[in-house]
């Protein structure tokens, strides 16, 4: 099932690290002011918020300055072929 918008916004604040948490916040308010659709908003915040888990506690996003500390994150959501036969995990 498809995490709605509100559900997404409630899951800013388990974010680790306060900075992030700010960050995202502000992302949010920046998209509802250009006119962003909820769709584009809940698909970024879920990335923001993911990747937010993903770097932990003690890591803000402006502490991220290699390319490296980035790609490991989308690397996180590759699946095997024992997991998925069909390779729907390329599909969202």
């Amino acid at each position: 099932m498809p995490l709605k918008l509100s559900t997404a916004i409630g899951k800013i604040q388990n974010i680790p690290n306060i900075k992030n948490i700010e960050i995202v916040n502000e992302f949010l308010e920046y998209m509802r002011s250009n006119g962003s659709s909820e769709h584009h908003q809940n698909n970024n915040l879920k990335v923001g918020i993911a990747f937010g888990n993903f770097i932990c506690k003690n890591n803000s996003f402006y502490d991220i300055n290699k390319k490296q500390q980035v790609l490991e994150f989308p690397n996180t959501k590759v699946k095997s072929y024992d997991e998925d036969h069909d390779k729907r995990w390329m599909d969202g």
